[in-house]
């Protein structure tokens, strides 16, 4: 008998190591031969713990899983009270385009042997057939985009680093996800690990880089430890190490580990701290990509922009770039979260509306009630209305609405919740995490917090200033911490006034 269950965070936050014990007692207690492989998550998040039952007619999945649901899978399935059906004819999965999380969920993380029976390393060995400006062409091609700010296009980021001149150059992997309702970033390492390997070696052919470095922040122990065993695994067999499968071309990896500082998402406070310095903003110029790690040319990239490089490499830039709308290419991973139905991971070309994804794919609020607000993009992205629900999922559809995907986490609200004290949260946020290079967001996002408590008290003199400090925080800021912030502030302004109606009552 052989059952896949998640060690993904999410699932063992819910129970899953508990159920595993369970599992092996059981299975010892009635002499069963059981195979348990702990996966990631299929990202459906809201019936985990999920396990997968390998029968005859394909893998089966039961959940959510309490303890007492354990001793039935040792029975007749048909009759288990948590039986889902066959997990890959689910609605959730059946409806989805998974090219960079097709085999999270699916593969042992760990078993390289299993990560190249799902096609792993395909792309890899047709990248060490091609010199550096064809890899970097490859990219370029395929519309790549960077998955975890700004959409800037991954190859113009390669070339540049490709084209500079220097002894030594890098390839880092930006894994410090720390903006709320994102969690894809952890999902891959945890869940399929090789990917994002795979997608930092070509990186390096691409460049020239021979070092690289995954930046995992603290709190995801657990792709701390798949990453760190995944690299070593990946060495022992040539994948990684002085000749990438005997090619001649060296490449290494490490995994650095950050304390958590939500500015060290920002890739030049990454460079700070993974240098072993305060992780603060770097001004710029000098970039990166020409002055970065060390002061060598440096790749700075998401987790989801490199681990989607193998499948461009595997399938084709044309077969990647036939996906999504406008400049926006490809897959977009949707990581769905607050107040929803349906919480989780959904990879799905850009051009879906935003309407489609809450109300279809999410399903909706979880109270019940009716949406209010959905804030795409993280503590800094703007609060969007149901009257720009018709807004298609791309980069320059969101800018053009005054809003930003950027790693796209998607944060419900039903009509329950303040946009007064969630406009103060922005600010609040960014002024505990503020690193205080600069003065816009140091003092700014201080006097922010101060000038909400303002309007809540009554004083409708106090928005005009609100309006005003955000203007200077957004053009003065070195990042884009202070320089996002007036987004959900502005937004909740602009579309919830009701929200802030009864305080200029009360002061008039």
């Amino acid at each position: 008998m052989k059952i896949y269950l998640p060690l993904d965070s999410a699932a063992v936050a819910l129970g899953a190591d508990e159920i595993a014990d369970a599992l092996l007692f059981h299975a010892k207690t009635r002499g069963v031969d059981l195979t348990l492989v702990r996966n990631g998550s299929r990202g459906m998040v809201w019936l985990e713990p999920m396990a997968e039952v390998v029968t005859d007619a394909g893998r089966m999945a039961f959940g959510p899983l309490t303890l007492s649901d354990v001793p039935a899978l040792f029975d007749n399935l048909a009759a288990h009270p948590k039986a889902l059906g066959l997990t890959e004819e689910l609605p959730w999965m059946k409806a989805q385009t998974r090219l960079t999380f097709a085999r999270v969920g699916v593969i042992d993380p760990l078993s390289l042997e299993d990560y190249k029976a799902h096609g792993g390393l395909a792309g890899l060995k047709l990248a060490l057939g091609l010199d550096k400006a064809a890899i970097v062409a490859e990219v370029t091609n395929s519309g790549l985009r960077g998955r975890g700010g700004a959409g800037f296009p991954t190859g113009i980021k390669w070339k540049t680093v490709s084209e500079a001149v220097a002894d030594r150059k890098y390839i880092v992997c930006n894994a410090d996800e720390g903006d709320s309702a994102t969690f894809a970033d952890r999902m891959l390492m945890e869940g399929d690990p090789f990917t994002l390997i795979e997608g930092m070696v070509i990186a390096g052919l691409a460049t020239g880089a021979t070092k690289g470095f995954v930046y995992i922040r603290s709190e995801y122990p657990i792709a701390i430890d798949v990453m760190q065993k995944a690299v070593r695994i990946a060495t022992d067999a040539g994948v990684l190490g002085a000749s990438v499968l005997g090619s001649g071309h060296a490449f290494d990896m490490e995994i650095r580990v950050g304390a958590g500082a939500y500015v060290c998402g920002e890739e030049t406070s990454l460079l700070n701290s993974l240098e072993g310095k305060r992780g603060v903003v770097r001004a710029k110029p000098p970039l990166p990509a020409l002055q970065g790690f060390m002061a060598k040319p440096t790749v700075v990239n998401n987790v989801i922009s490199l681990a989607s490089v193998p499948v461009i490499f595997e399938k084709g830039a044309e077969f990647y770039k036939n996906f999504g709308l406008g400049r926006s290419r490809g897959t977009i991973p949707l990581q769905i979260a607050g107040n929803v139905k349906h919480g989780g991971l959904y990879e799905i070309a850009f051009g879906l509306t935003l309407g489609e994804i809450v109300d279809k794919i999410a399903g909706g609020s979880a109270s019940g009630r009716p949406v209010k607000a959905v804030q795409v993009g993280g503590p800094l992205g703007a609060y969007f209305p149901r009257a720009l629900f018709d807004t298609p999922f791309g980069y320059e559809e969101f800018a053009g609405k005054d809003g930003l995907i950027g790693h796209a986490g998607l944060t419900v609200f039903d009509d329950s919740a303040d946009m007064l004290k969630q406009a103060r949260f922005a600010m609040e946020f960014c002024a505990i995490e503020s690193c205080g290079k600069c003065t816009p967001c140091r003092i700014g996002a201080v006097r922010g917090v101060e000038t909400v408590d303002r309007i809540a008290k009554g004083d409708s003199a106090a928005i005009p200033l609100l309006t005003d400090l955000c203007n200077t925080m957004k053009a003065g800021s070195l990042c884009a911490l202070g320089g996002f912030t007036p987004y959900p502030v502005m937004s909740a302004l602009t579309h919830f006034p009701d929200d802030f109606a009864p305080m200029k009552e009360a002061a008039e």
